[in-house]
């Protein structure tokens, strides 16, 4: 039986994805006059990352339909980004960063108020929305995620029947035993990618926490840690899994080649064997199957190798938040693309992800997955300490949602400069003099 109709057809299609937004500071209202209060109208700016999008005519269709909500809007600008975190945060610099905006993941809780428009009380808004604790700060909430995703892996169906793997990996060496053998049984494909020099697809491995133990106060329980990497902690089994891929030569053979395009279509045909990308990825890995002659089928979805009590966990939460420029001249219109986005626009159902409103339905593609896999909600971090897992990985020096920290585990593992036990020992020690720095 295929890995994909194993544990419910895992193979999903998904989640997340667009965000979209920003629109430049001075773009709002009519001839730069500001608009806080009246009627939507006038003109907007809308920033995202996701250019096939822009590029395909999704994003015409819904402007069309938001015009027609609001015939007074005289235009909305879509305005597609490939750097989206780095471009935006350097127009984060001055005001012109747009009406509406995905909130960058470099923005800290404490930030949010000096950037974006607040939205409303957390407390209300979570009578309708989902996952609001990420961009909310003192009880106040600054973004909307406009799509929940599922943290798993997404792989070629017919690649690992072909090398006679039928059963979910549930630990890392199960699965680096299957990754071997997918390379012995194709020695012409990388069994996974990492994706190194594009960069932000590597900061999906952080968001495996909490999954691996299946505990939603894992992030809560970190900031009370000197060692998260210690022996068993997510992070140790994050970290060392990709320490050990990369080492063991069943990656890329030059990761600084890479190219996340590229690597859509060579995982829809079965040049790559698996890549860990949250849920979100999955319609692109499939389209590109598609256009490759292919089918849908020939992607499927796995949960990450490590079992808690003999069940995988899968985190599950809100993608992108849509924030408002603070300094926007349009809020009105901002707020009603926002609320239009949410509620008329179809985002979620047509990337197959968890609705962010709270009566969403799950799209079919993946009640399986939920079906088999227990989800883990992460918890808020307590009232008054929202920014204090920021603040220590800042002032560690690590980042976790940075790309290069583990740019340089993967050259470390290819190099062997530094064994991985003494990669775990620096970050520990880079992790508790965070702590005590932050606690000084």
């Amino acid at each position: 039986m295929f890995l994909h109709q194993r544990r419910g057809r895992l193979a999903v299609a998904s989640t997340a994805v667009a965000l979209l937004a920003l629109t430049t500071a001075c773009s709002g209202g009519a001839e730069g006059e500001e608009n806080t209060t009246g009627e939507p109208g006038g003109s907007l700016t809308v920033l995202t990352w996701r250019t096939d999008l822009v590029e395909d005519g999704t994003f015409d269709d819904y402007v069309e339909r938001f015009k027609t909500t609001y015939p007074a809007v005289t235009d909305v600008k879509v305005e597609g980004i490939t750097d989206y975190e780095g471009e935006v945060k350097t127009r984060m610099s001055t005001d012109n960063y747009g009406d509406v905006l995905a909130i960058p993941g470099s923005v800290t809780p404490d930030q949010l108020g000096d950037f974006f428009e607040p939205l409303g009380e957390q407390a209300e808004l979570a009578q309708e929305y989902r996952w609001l604790a990420d961009k909310s700060f003192e009880g106040t909430s600054y973004g909307i995620p406009v799509v929940g995703n599922v943290q798993g892996l997404v792989y070629n169906t017919k690649v690992w029947k072909a090398a006679g793997l039928t059963d979910f990996p549930t630990t890392p060496d199960e699965f680096l035993e299957d990754l071997a053998a997918l390379k012995a049984a194709d020695p012409g494909i990388d069994p996974l990618y990492t994706n190194y020099k594009d960069g932000w697809p590597l900061t999906a491995w952080e968001y495996y926490r909490g999954g691996v133990s299946g505990d939603p106060d894992y992030v809560n329980q970190m900031v009370t840690w000197d060692d998260p990497w210690a022996d068993g902690r997510d992070h140790e089994v994050i970290d060392g899994l990709l320490y050990d891929v990369v080492a063991q030569g069943l990656t890329e053979a030059d990761p600084t080649t890479t190219n996340w395009e590229q690597s859509k279509q060579l995982l829809g045909t079965g040049k790559i064997g698996v890549m860990l990308l949250g849920s979100w990825a999955i319609p692109q890995m499939q389209q590109a199957a598609v256009d490759a002659g292919g089918s849908a089928d020939d992607i499927g979805y796995m949960p990450f190798p490590a079992q808690a009590d003999g069940t995988f966990h899968a985190t599950a939460g809100g993608d992108y938040n849509l924030g408002i420029n603070v300094a926007s001249k349009n809020k009105v219109t901002a707020r009603a693309w926002i609320d239009w986005f949410h509620h008329e626009s179809g985002y979620s159902e047509s990337q197959v992800g968890l609705s962010p409103l709270i009566d969403g339905a799950t799209p079919a593609a993946l009640a399986d997955f939920v079906d088999q896999v227990e989800l883990v909600e992460m918890n808020p971090a307590p009232q008054g300490k929202e920014s204090l897992f920021a603040d220590i990985d800042t002032a560690s020096g690590i980042v976790t949602t940075d790309p290069k920290y583990r740019q340089k585990i993967i050259d470390d593992a290819r190099s062997g400069a530094r064994t991985k036990q003494q990669v775990f020992d620096d970050l520990n020690a880079a992790w508790a003099e965070g702590r005590a720095d932050v606690d000084a």
